[in-house]
């Protein structure tokens, strides 16, 4: 929190004014609480320039939410608090619609308000930080300056590290456009404010060539997708309709997911249908390969390269990402960890304990995990044989981790 904050309360009734102001009693002695009326409003916002505003419900609600549009509008970083004299729904959820973080009754208790200032101010502090990030990911081109998503040349990392850094392995990726009828009244400002208020937060959007979008919905269904584009239609409004080229992510790279989704929407444009979807070919995954019993004569060497894969794209991810999460928590703990085609070792050693878990290629279709312990009362030393099929982050990870807890818990003094 700063040292000094600045509150403006905006309010026509001065005796309720002077009786809300004094609920702020117990702020710190370097805020400062400034009172105003509907009239001057926005001059003293001007002046003071507020981290928090308390608007008072005026007699004539229409002017409120014109006030509370015309703050959002203009000072955006401001927290919004609306008090109102009785509780009426449709006018809060109107307040909420024009833009306030919260709201409270003009009688409430002095310490809740106090509370609900000192929670508002941290929302402040979070979006302040959030606008200075985004004007710095504008600057370096990751962010577009107009739609708010992702620019095109950004949009393969932002993925990678998305997907790698939660484990994503199933999900939804596909590329949207208006057709033909909607590009005579489009306008990109609105189709990107219809995108932005019908996605999940943990949802990504990119910026492609012309006016389209890509969009990735991790842990989504083919149904969930139409529902989106519908949602997005809906909130476009003036019977707008979408074309899309739709594919399933399944550990496809950004690059391919690019060619499918766009192979799609042409297909979806010459053949006049709202969407195509591309199902995962026939041919059969590397991962159903490595299966697939009935071979009886398979090449090695493609093992050996599906194993340089799964130490590029799992073992040495998982291995940097759990020593990194555990290093601040093993307290006096030494955490080592290399990845190399001969062996994989994540050490782990205090002044009591070592222990050890390596990763080994004996060659064909699986690796051996050997896990030891050195030191008084440790646990029992592990074999894992492990088919390659089944070597994915979330399988590592959780193996990894477990030898890390059971270091954990026998090594506390």
């Amino acid at each position: 929190m700063n040292n000094k904050t600045n509150i403006l309360l905006i309010c026509d009734d001065k005796s309720l004014a002077s009786s809300i102001v004094e609920k702020l009693i117990f702020m710190r002695s370097g805020d400062t609480v400034r009172v105003s009326d509907y009239e001057k409003a926005r001059r003293n916002i001007q002046l003071l320039l507020p981290e928090i505003i308390f608007v008072c419900e005026n007699c004539q609600k229409s002017l409120t939410i014109k006030l509370i549009s015309d703050i959002v509008d203009n000072d955006s970083e401001s927290s919004v608090v609306l008090l109102v004299k009785n509780y009426d729904s449709e006018f809060i959820l109107s307040a909420y619609d024009a833009g306030i973080v919260d709201f409270t009754s003009t009688d409430v208790q002095n310490f809740e308000l106090v509370i609900r200032a000192v929670n508002n101010l941290k929302i402040f502090s979070e979006r302040s930080v959030a606008e200075r990030n985004k004007k710095l990911l504008v600057h370096h081109g990751v962010i577009d300056g107009i739609t708010g998503f992702y620019t095109a040349n950004s949009a393969k990392l932002v993925f990678e590290t998305e997907v790698a850094d939660n484990f994503i392995d199933c999900g939804i990726f596909m590329v949207i456009e208006p057709d033909e009828l909607s590009k005579e009244k489009f306008s990109l400002d609105k189709f990107a404010n219809a995108v932005k208020s019908s996605l999940r937060r943990r949802d990504l959007v990119f910026n492609s060539k012309g006016a389209k979008f890509y969009l990735f919905l991790p842990n989504t269904s083919l149904e969930g997708a139409l529902a989106v584009i519908e949602k997005i239609e809906l909130n476009y409004g003036d019977n707008f309709k979408i074309k899309s080229g739709i594919t399933d992510i399944n550990k496809k790279s950004f690059e391919r997911l690019e060619l499918e989704t766009l192979k799609a929407l042409s297909e979806a444009v010459y053949s006049n249908k709202s969407y195509v979807f591309i199902q995962e070919d026939s041919q059969e995954t590397l991962d159903d390969w490595l299966e697939n019993d009935e071979s009886v004569e398979k090449n090695y060497k493609l093992f050996k390269q599906i194993f340089n894969k799964k130490l590029e794209k799992v073992i040495a991810p998982v291995f940097y990402r759990l020593q990194k999460a555990y290093e601040e928590k093993l307290f006096a703990t030494q955490i080592e960890q290399y990845t190399e085609e001969e062996q994989c070792v994540f050490l782990l050693k205090n002044r009591k304990h070592e222990s050890c878990l390596k990763i080994v290629y004996p060659g064909f279709n699986k690796i051996v995990i050997y896990i030891t312990h050195v030191g008084l009362d440790s646990p029992e030393d592990k074999e894992i044989s492990l088919p390659l099929s089944k070597v994915t982050p979330k399988e590592l990870f959780d193996i990894v981790e477990s030898f890390i807890k059971e270091f954990k818990c026998t090594s506390i003094d």
